[in-house]
């Protein structure tokens, strides 16, 4: 029997193919799409436009709850506001990306954040695409379907380096390995691939392969298989 909704968790480090293959799965499938690392982002980016230290875990705690962040689930042209602002361009700078670790890591900002990303995706109709780092283990543990993408640092560092337009491959190599240890060493949520979800490494394939995997994979889910 065909579901009439699916709720999909796409997990995995940066520069594995993870946003642009949950926004296409998502488009090919009618569902809805969810980029929970824009909302990290989004809050980090308040934190740093109020002059909050980012070295203190008690003064963005204290703070965690005012900005409102308001997510747009269209994939063909996802949106994310902070109190009423556009943000979807500011949040992708350096200053947002080097910090968004520390304040990822404070367990008041993973709570409001958890909770915003659930409501969003009880509230889709036709089901779901959310993809991060926690989704299959803490934020939807019972998501219909879990996966872990995953890939090589030289092949994460190739392709990030060429989202950058021409950024040094080796530097970004080690960026990316810096916020992994980050990401997977923190105490509250941290990466993990679920215990029951389907690993897909992305090293050797196009995007288009990857996406036609994920779709596969939803589709068998979908028909209860």
């Amino acid at each position: 029997m065909e579901r009439a909704t699916v709720i999909v968790a796409i997990d995995g480090p940066s520069g594995t193919g993870k946003s642009s293959t949950s926004k296409a799965v998502a488009a090919q499938l009618g569902l809805s799409y969810l980029d929970t690392g824009a909302q990290y982002r989004a809050i980090t980016w308040w934190m740093v436009n109020n002059a909050i230290d980012i070295e203190d875990p008690s003064a963005i705690a204290d703070v965690a709850g005012k900005p409102e962040i308001v997510s747009g689930t269209d994939p063909s042209g996802p949106t994310i506001t902070v109190d009423g602002t556009d943000v979807a361009g500011p949040i992708r700078t350096q200053e947002v990306t080097s910090k968004v670790s520390a304040v990822s890591a404070v367990p008041e900002v993973r709570a409001r954040i958890t909770e915003l990303q659930r409501s969003i995706a009880s509230g889709a109709e036709n089901g779901i695409v959310v993809e991060g780092r926690d989704i299959g283990t803490t934020v939807l543990p019972d998501a219909d379907l879990k996966i872990f993408l995953t890939a090589s640092p030289e092949a994460r560092a190739a392709r990030r380096s060429g989202e950058l337009k021409g950024a040094d491959v080796q530097a970004t190599r080690e960026a990316l390995l810096k916020r992994d240890a980050a990401d997977s060493s923190r105490k509250t949520s941290p990466l993990a691939k679920a215990d029951d979800a389907v690993e897909v490494d992305t090293s050797d394939l196009t995007l288009q392969q990857v996406i036609e995997c994920v779709v596969t994979l939803v589709e068998e889910k979908r028909a209860g298989k």
